[in-house]
């Protein structure tokens, strides 16, 4: 028996022994991997190697740098901490109250790139007509450099605006782009340069104010910028438009070959659209990619979950975040707000009629009465109005009323209990007299000081005469 325990020891411990020895040259192995896997040190890397160095530690640097920068909205107190982002700059809009939700560097300039081409599509919209033919001109070529977007359109095709901009906003072509400018001025009887001189006055319309558009298809330009909050009011606007989200859902799209032009097949770009890709999401109903070296990544997305619409714009962002930094964003302002109506707290009937549904979004620890509001009365002599709602100057919602004579009575109100009760002026008659009796006050004063010089020269010019007198007696 006691040999039966030593035989079966020896075999146990022969067999952890082994397990030691395996997991001994596995850890080597991974070591020696690792080891191998080590950078070179620089005075062994060649001038490619080198470069390719200083381009990763520059992009690592730049991403750090970017989700470092400060969210506007998380200093807001009370406002739920929303998440950090790759890129410059990043915005999420409630589409109907105008409410922003997340703020981060949205009034700062940033190139747009390919985004540009929504609001070359809003106006198509608004203009054009989509049976209409659109003929591809040698200027629309002009404009395609190195590494831009095409479906390889050329100078005399014709296809209709609605296969131009169907080529825009999927396939991001930019000579479709451009002639979709210039067929839609054409309709006007306009030339391309009104066309975009309507999408600055259009982005202005809209409440944008720091925007300067000078193509339809965001090629580079130092004078063509944008910024977050612009682009998502642009984004905004086109939730009036069915057709956009028609064609951004679309997942590929055909131009026949005619004898106009050859066929063209092209698909969706924008990841968050296209199902079965890894970054598809079920509440993305539209949206647009963009990039350029100058730019980096853009990407502006509607989204619609039932309850609320949003727009999400993301500026500058690096590397593969665009996409990731969106989900998060619209994720945030899905989960972390509530539709306020104003039809609840109008407990002094200042407004006779307020558009239906109206509302603000607030996050769960910031109540209504905690806003601050400025009205507008319209310029058209009616009692319409623009109401704008503020948190510490983010606007959390818009909408349309009629205010009320109680609205104007409150405004007297307010006026007077501004006035101190006790006029800190007196009246100009008042002053007047005052000032009268003041000058009279004066004048016996200065009459009274006199009449005691007057008495006391007096009295030592009959002192000083009584002694002359005694002195000639003597």
């Amino acid at each position: 028996m006691r040999r039966l325990t030593q035989i079966t020891a020896v075999i146990l411990t022969a067999v952890l022994l082994g397990m030691i020895a395996a997991g001994h040259a596995g850890f080597v192995s991974e070591a020696s991997e690792n080891a191998g896997e080590q950078e070179k040190p620089e005075s062994e890397m060649t001038e490619e190697e080198k470069a390719e160095k200083a381009a990763k530690e520059a992009r690592e640097k730049a991403l750090k740098e970017a989700y470092e920068l400060p969210v506007q909205t998380n200093e807001l107190k009370s406002w739920p901490e929303g998440p950090g982002t790759y890129g410059d700059a990043a915005i999420v809009m409630d589409a109907d109250s105008g409410a922003i939700l997340y703020a981060k560097n949205i009034d700062k300039h940033e190139y747009p790139a390919s985004i540009t081409k929504v609001l070359t599509a809003l106006l198509a919209f608004q203009y054009g007509d989509m049976s209409s033919q659109v003929v591809v001109s040698e200027q629309a070529l002009a404009c395609l450099g190195s590494g831009y977007a095409s479906i390889g359109l050329k100078a005399g095709n014709v296809i209709t605006l609605e296969q131009a901009v169907y080529a825009m906003l999927l396939a991001s072509a930019n000579e479709a782009a451009y002639s979709v400018g210039e067929s839609v001025a054409a309709s006007q009887g306009q030339g391309y340069d009104w066309f975009i001189s309507r999408m600055n006055e259009k982005c202005a319309e809209l409440g944008g104010a720091n925007s300067n558009f000078v193509n339809t298809n965001g090629v580079f330009d130092e004078n063509h910028f944008t910024c977050a909050r612009d682009m998502a009011l642009i984004g905004r606007a086109l939730f009036d438009y069915p057709m956009f989200s028609q064609i951004c859902q679309t997942q590929q799209y055909t131009i026949p070959a005619s004898d106009t032009v050859e066929e063209h097949v092209f698909q969706q770009k924008h990841h968050m659209l296209i199902q079965g890709n890894e970054d598809y999401y079920e509440y993305a109903a539209a949206g647009k990619t963009g990039y350029t070296t100058e730019a980096e990544n853009t990407l502006i997305t509607l989204a619609d979950n039932g309850e609320k619409r949003l727009v999400c714009v993301v500026l500058r962002t690096y590397g593969g975040h665009p996409y990731t930094d969106t989900r998060a964003l619209l994720e945030y302002g899905f989960g972390n707000f509530q539709k306020v109506l104003l039809e609840e707290h109008d407990e002094e009937m200042e407004f006779s009629r307020i558009a239906d549904g109206a509302y603000v979004m607030l996050p769960e620890k910031v109540s209504f009465e905690k806003l601050d509001r400025e009205v507008v009365l319209h310029e058209d002599g009616t009692d319409d109005a623009t109401v704008s709602y503020f948190y510490k100057d983010m606007p959390v919602g818009t909408c349309e009323v009629t205010v009320s004579e109680n609205y104007y009575n409150k405004g007297k109100e307010e006026v007077q209990e501004e006035e101190p009760e006790e006029k800190k002026t007196e009246p100009q008659e008042e002053k007047k007299d005052s000032k009268e009796r003041y000058k009279a006050a004066a004048a016996i004063g200065i009459a009274a000081v006199l009449a005691v010089c007057a008495a006391i020269t007096a009295v030592v010019t009959n002192i000083s005469r009584k002694r002359k007198e005694k002195r000639r007696r003597r």
